[in-house]
């Protein structure tokens, strides 16, 4: 079987293991609806984030962007439920990228809109507890762990994410990039994520994306990211 059909599997039974009730439960609060997924609200106001990211951006990030991978996770969750129905094992075959891009597009977005916070609201403090000593264990420093991850972000090709990680097996962290909306899933468990397709900052910061990439991190909203952490 292809690593796209198994991320694909794997995203499959995540989000449907979350769906038997209709409540914000699951993955990162994504809220369902007799099996549906829907947009989740923000915690904060569109504008919240400025200067960092301006509110058109979030605006249009959260109610365009997210909202269309939300509608069309949905529908080809129909259409592979009918394929299964039918037996048509070509055509499921078919729609499997289908529901990683738009399923993986849900997860990543409604995780990144937990990594953000205004500054009034903790948004840029520092992590501390477990997380703060891992980040210093493995990196030296919160401001080593960053200029990484920007180094990282710089370095995906077209469109695609970088999150900070944890090993389910062993426990210890890392930065991993991924491409489009592929979701960290699997032996790896997202802590902290960056949107680096053009969408997320492109209105603001036009081609000037190193910019928004060292920005973003005046309103990274550590402690989500700590709840995410399991020694």
């Amino acid at each position: 079987m292809s690593s796209t059909l198994l991320r694909s599997s794997a995203l499959c039974t995540a989000l449907r293991a979350s769906a038997p009730k209709a409540s914000k439960a699951g993955i990162a609060g994504t809220t369902f609806v007799r099996g549906k997924a829907t947009l989740p609200d923000l915690s904060y106001d569109y504008g919240a984030l400025e200067p960092a990211i301006s509110g058109k951006i979030m605006e249009l990030h959260h109610k365009n962007h997210h909202n269309t991978y939300v509608t069309s996770y949905n529908n080809f969750s129909e259409q592979i439920a009918e394929a299964k129905q039918k037996n048509d094992i070509a055509a499921q075959i078919a729609l499997q990228p289908l529901i990683n891009f738009h399923g993986g597009g849900h997860i990543n977005h409604t995780l990144f809109w937990e990594n953000l916070a205004p500054t009034n609201q903790g948004g840029g403090e520092p992590p501390t507890g477990a997380l703060a000593k891992a980040i210093n264990d493995s990196y030296g420093s919160l401001d080593a762990l960053k200029e990484k991850f920007n180094t990282a972000l710089a370095g995906v090709q077209g469109s695609g994410w970088a999150w900070l990680v944890q090993d389910t097996q062993t426990g210890s962290i890392q930065i991993k990039t991924y491409a489009n909306q592929d979701p960290v899933v699997g032996q790896f468990r997202p802590i902290l994520g960056i949107d680096a397709w053009e969408h997320a900052y492109y209105l603001q910061y036009q081609n000037r994306k190193a910019e928004y990439f060292k920005a973003v991190w005046d309103v990274v909203n550590w402690k989500a990211a700590e709840k995410r952490f399991k020694q």
